[in-house]
């Protein structure tokens, strides 16, 4: 099957695709089937062509998404791209939002090492950062959750965020490619679904594109904040025996509350407290009090403590 696509296009993927990753690495394209993934294999069909492999990743959730799996399978034997379909091990339970995406992404990474690919490009446009971001900004994240999609996260890459959804509907479309409808996505109980429904039956003022440059201002930032957190956490926070001390004092509230999350994940590493739970001890911590989160003690002062708390009685 020949394609030809607008250079206007090729050459903004190319461009983005450069930014993300190296002229020789093997990237493993994710592709749904829907006209997001559909647009992303077609670019990067004519943009690095040879070292290029799809994987469809079938959750196994409706009954529909193994004959899903097969049309993109015939599309990617038309195009000469090889293509591999992924299965959970196990039944995917639970929220099934997330635990899907957390099983996609293992299945992703372990086909990406067997394929000896370096990188796994994923189908986020820029539709999808506008709405991360107001969905974000509604549940009163702080700069690193206002920081949206990254373009890349390890070696996740997302070439298509400078493109919106109309852009990628016109490349399958200029293609003769038909593309798969997932009936989840018209579901409203998912936040996002609802946040995509409420854009587009509004007149609202968030254009697609200003949302990437807030989202990349705020990345910046939220880099930038980490980078300081590292040094300070050198200069600031030691042992002593099976206590951590802070020397906290002078920063701004922002240093200090990263600071504090390093301080309670150097105790439990898994320990993740929401943003209400960080403030509150905060809090306490700069009103010289105690406070407990998980199984940390957290002690203010001058120099803050943070300690194993001991076990409960029966």
């Amino acid at each position: 099957m020949q394609i030809t696509l607008k250079p206007f296009f090729l050459g903004r993927f190319r461009a983005a695709l450069h930014r993300l990753e190296s002229a020789d690495d093997r990237l493993l394209c994710a592709v749904s089937g829907g006209p997001d993934s559909l647009a992303l294999l077609l670019l990067a069909q004519q943009v690095v062509p040879g070292r290029l492999v799809a994987a469809t990743v079938d959750h196994q959730l409706r009954a529909e998404s193994a004959d899903e799996a097969q049309i993109v399978a015939e599309i990617c034997r038309n195009l000469g791209i090889p293509h591999i379909i992924l299965t959970p091990d196990e039944k995917i339970s639970g929220n099934l939002q997330s635990s899907a995406r957390a099983a996609r992404y293992a299945l992703l990474e372990r086909a990406a090492d067997r394929q000896n690919c370096q990188h796994i490009a994923t189908a986020h446009h820029a539709d999808d950062q506008l709405e991360t971001l107001l969905m974000r900004l509604a549940r009163g994240s702080g700069v690193d959750g206002l920081s949206g999609i990254r373009a890349r996260n390890g070696r996740v890459v997302r070439p298509l965020l400078e493109f919106t959804k109309a852009e990628l509907i016109d490349i399958c479309s200029s293609a003769g490619i038909q593309w798969v409808n997932d009936p989840s996505n018209a579901n409203i109980d998912f936040d996002r679904v609802a946040m995509r429904n409420w854009l587009a039956s509004t007149q609202h003022p968030f254009p697609a594109t200003r949302a990437l440059r807030t989202a990349s201002a705020l990345a910046d930032a939220s880099d930038a904040l980490v980078w300081m957190t590292d040094t300070l956490a050198a200069q600031r926070i030691s042992h002593k025996n099976d206590v951590i001390v802070c020397q906290a004092s002078g920063l701004p509230r922002e240093l200090k509350r990263r600071l504090l999350i390093r301080c309670l994940r150097m105790i439990d590493i898994n320990l993740a407290p929401r943003g209400d739970a960080i403030d509150r001890v905060l809090t306490d911590l700069e009103n010289v009090q105690t406070a407990m989160i998980g199984n940390v003690k957290c002690v203010g002062g001058v120099d803050w403590q943070f300690s194993k708390a001991p076990p409960r009685r029966g």
